[in-house]
């Protein structure tokens, strides 16, 4: 079973009105609604703490940094943090960086045509064919996705797991669809008011759990539905590793 299906023409509302929620059969899974209720509660009392004393673009700007660091790593990098912050990344992760200075830039794109900003995305890594699905099955996996993306209303933080491992599953790009699924997954935080300010590093989470992170992945790719709730709930720690991983935390 597909977790981002077709959208049957049965399924679509006449005109004005809302139609039914494509993803809200995953708010029924065991575990998943307050595992991912205990992580946005984690982030909302980060956030506010730092609220009172308000945050700073340096901070937004560490936190992208020590994301593309981490993406890149999970990309296959060697460079390390410092090397990342003076430039001497090796091309994955200099690969990241380019995604990481113009992301926040794309938070509006995303909210009107996910595909696009997605496809800005992988145009920023370098990769060749730049945005371009290279089969017309991805092009439908990703239209499927970004028909979900716009009509899903289900907690943010679900919607940001199901757009990363739909893009390392689909790999619908020629080259880092890693570095695009972990994007994706920042900006989806962004756009849709967990994390405004792009403070917590959820790529960061994924590192420090790497080994269940490629695993899950695989099981989400292979599994079924079993694999599909597997994914959700290793994200949801994942993401409260990413708060962990702030630079409001220091």
């Amino acid at each position: 079973m597909s977790p981002v299906p077709p959208e049957p023409p049965s399924s679509r509302p006449a005109t004005g009105a809302p139609g039914p929620d494509p993803l809200e059969w995953l708010t029924g899974l065991e575990g998943v609604p307050s595992g991912f209720a205990s992580t946005r509660d984690g982030i909302d009392a980060l956030l506010r703490d730092r609220g009172l004393r308000r945050s700073t673009p340096a901070q937004t700007a560490e936190s992208l940094l020590r994301g593309a660091h981490a993406s890149a790593a999970l990309e296959g990098s060697t460079s390390t943090l410092e090397e990342v912050r003076d430039g001497a990344g090796d091309e994955a992760a200099a690969a990241a960086v380019r995604v990481s200075t113009e992301l926040l830039s794309l938070v509006p794109v995303l909210g009107r045509a996910p595909l696009q900003a997605l496809a800005r995305v992988h145009a920023l890594t370098g990769a060749p064919d730049p945005g371009r699905p290279v089969s017309p099955e991805a092009a439908e996996r990703l239209g499927s996705l970004g028909r979900t993306v716009l009509a899903t209303r289900v907690p943010a933080l679900l919607v940001a797991a199901l757009v990363h491992a739909e893009v390392v599953s689909a790999a619908p790009f020629s080259a880092h669809n890693g570095l695009v699924a972990r994007a994706a997954e920042r900006l989806v935080l962004v756009a849709r008011g967990v994390d405004p300010a792009s403070l917590v590093v959820p790529e960061a989470g994924h590192l420090a759990l790497r080994a269940e992170y490629e695993s899950n992945l695989r099981g989400y790719a292979t599994g079924g539905r079993s694999g599909l709730h597997a994914w959700l709930l290793y994200a949801a720690e994942a993401q409260a590793r990413g708060a962990e991983s702030s630079p409001l935390r220091g």
